[in-house]
């Protein structure tokens, strides 16, 4: 059995069992011990594999602990679920000013600022991806270079715009936002080895390396920033860019798109 002290306790074996062993979580597959992590430095648990157990001792020690456990498909959020300490967040007060926002020109900045810092990581993406090609790859860094500029010049179009309230201006971010993502991905697959026959962007579904494991990283970002929100005591279901639509939490998926690149991105294509 091995201890390991970690911050992040990720469960993915079918069949695995987590409980609570003294001052420790201890994951165990078919009554053998596999792991003991303290709770002392734990900060989340994640369970991304169906037919894993956990018992009602290990929940209520992360509840007292603020512990969240998330539960992910490793996909998307859809079929996600996560569990927190009750009373683990902020005031009343600020989720009424959450609410309120989405009808003032709070929320709309906000909205603009999210698309902005979004496609504002993507050039720096770029600019990091193109860095040591100037000399080693020419022919790779004048593609990239033009679709840095590609990418930067849609913040032009935000700068220009002028809207007067949050459903005025969805239509016109969405299009910025997609229409930026398409000019990235595009540049992005200049660097992926030819042998991955990387199809491209693929959300939802992906069965290939490249985007199963952004895929992956996501759904591991969106858990982080949702607990980040309800830390706050924001309301991760009530967003400003992304509709409102039950079950779907808005504004985490609103929160997490500036940092999708310098997070997961970043860290996956230096893999690559």
């Amino acid at each position: 059995m091995e201890v390991q002290s970690v911050e992040t306790l990720i469960v993915e074996e079918f069949g695995a069992y987590v409980g609570k062993h003294s001052e420790r979580l201890r994951v165990s597959v078919k009554s053998v011990a596999r792991v003991d992590a303290p709770l002392i430095y734990l900060r989340q648990v994640i369970i991304k594999s169906r037919g894993v157990s956990i018992s009602s001792d290990a929940i209520c020690a992360c509840a007292e602990r603020g512990i969240p456990i998330h539960i992910v498909n490793g996909v998307g959020l859809s079929q996600g679920a996560a569990l927190y300490a009750a009373g683990f967040g902020g005031t009343v007060q600020t989720r009424r000013a959450q609410l309120l926002a989405y009808g003032d020109a709070h929320g709309l900045a906000l909205a603009r600022a999210f698309t902005q810092a979004k496609i504002t990581n993507q050039v720096n993406i770029l600019k990091y991806l193109g860095k040591n090609r100037k000399t080693s790859d020419p022919a790779t860094y004048k593609v990239l270079k033009q679709k840095e500029q590609d990418v930067a010049d849609h913040l032009n179009e935000l700068d220009a715009s002028k809207w007067s309230s949050i459903d005025a201006a969805r239509p016109a971010l969405l299009s910025i936002e997609g229409r930026a993502a398409k000019n990235y991905w595009e540049a992005v697959k200049q660097i992926i080895p030819a042998e991955m026959n990387w199809p491209g962007r693929r959300g939802r579904g992906a069965r290939d390396p490249l985007n199963s494991a952004l895929n992956y990283g996501y759904a591991i970002l969106a858990r982080i920033v949702e607990q980040a929100a309800v830390c706050a005591g924001l309301d991760p279901f009530a967003g400003f860019i992304h509709v409102d639509r039950p079950g779907k939490p808005s504004l985490t998926l609103d929160l997490i798109e500036e940092f999708r690149q310098s997070a997961v991105d970043r860290t996956i294509l230096g893999m690559v």
